[in-house]
């Protein structure tokens, strides 16, 4: 009996992961996770109101190396939410006409306006990381934007924004276990560039950049939190729980809702002409994808 119960506590339940201070920790069980996610995203719904109500004007950053998990935490920050309200901005290179513009200019027009909240899936700090570890620009413009970088963040927290910058941490040995992960699956391989290949043997060249960036961005009207991303899991619920702390909201009052009765169908009569349905499903069938002759 006590082996049964053991065995039906779950290895989530039973299974330690190192934190990034080096501490073990227990692993979060996926039941309990989903759990803590529904509070958090019901509570990320109330912000939502809240941001809308009263004009909020709020700015997110998401910044890390690749595999640190930034696009599952936005994922689940924004899935039960308006995308009208919560924006998510993840800008491609620049066009050549932009690289003629003010580095900062083509992010300008993505700040948020009143009832928004604007997330950056990487954003201006583009320059301090890749662009400076890849050589895709002059060390002086690397130099000249960690010191321009706080007087524009002074300036929209000045402004009224509610500015939260996150770089979220991960381990040599969880980096290289998630990118070769992503090799052979069909779902996460188009997530592997050479661009990112090329950046996993630097990794001490970003880290340096990291620190440079920290020493000369975080500021105490625009700091830098660290999230410890290993565990993918608690990473979001860390996030998400602070970043909730980090804006002031209460519950806007809500009508209760009422369903309307339904009208009576009248005269209306189901059409005769026959529909084209989707067939369903059969897992025979998943090998080949739709409209791909099997032979």
């Amino acid at each position: 009996m006590g082996h049964k119960k053991d065995k039906k506590q779950g290895k989530g339940k039973t299974d330690k992961k190192k934190a990034g201070d080096g501490q073990s920790v227990k692993k979060l069980g996926r039941k309990e996770y989903e759990k803590q996610l529904a509070l958090l995203q019901a509570e990320l719904v109330r912000l939502q109101e809240w941001v809308v109500s009263e004009g909020l004007k709020v700015c997110v950053v998401f910044e890390g190396r690749d595999t640190a998990g930034k696009g599952g935490v936005i994922k689940r920050i924004t899935e039960r939410v308006s995308p009208r309200v919560f924006r998510v901005i993840a800008l491609p290179a620049p066009t050549d006409r932009e690289k003629t513009q003010m580095y900062i200019q083509r992010y300008l027009s993505h700040f948020p306006a009143a009832g928004e909240v604007v997330i950056f899936d990487r954003s201006w700090y583009n320059r301090a990381g890749v662009e400076r570890v890849m050589g895709f620009c002059p060390e002086e413009e690397v130099e000249r934007f960690l010191q321009m970088a706080p007087l524009v963040e002074k300036a929209m927290v000045h402004s009224g924004m509610i500015l939260v910058k996150y770089w979220l941490e991960v381990g040599q040995e969880e980096q290289t276990r998630r990118i070769e992960g992503r090799i052979d699956d069909g779902r996460k391989v188009w997530k592997l560039s050479p661009m990112d290949l090329e950046s996993y043997g630097r990794w001490y060249d970003y880290s340096r950049a990291r620190d440079e960036m920290f020493a000369a961005t975080d500021k105490d009207f625009a700091p830098w939190y660290v999230a410890d991303s290993n565990d993918k899991k608690r990473a979001r619920l860390n996030v998400i729980g602070h970043l909730l702390a980090q804006i002031p909201y209460e519950s806007p009052p809500r009508k209760r809702v009422v369903l309307p009765a339904r009208q009576k169908p009248g005269d209306y009569q189901e059409p005769a002409y026959s529909l084209r349905h989707v067939p369903e499903f059969t897992p025979a069938s998943a090998s080949t994808p739709p409209g791909v002759d099997a032979r």
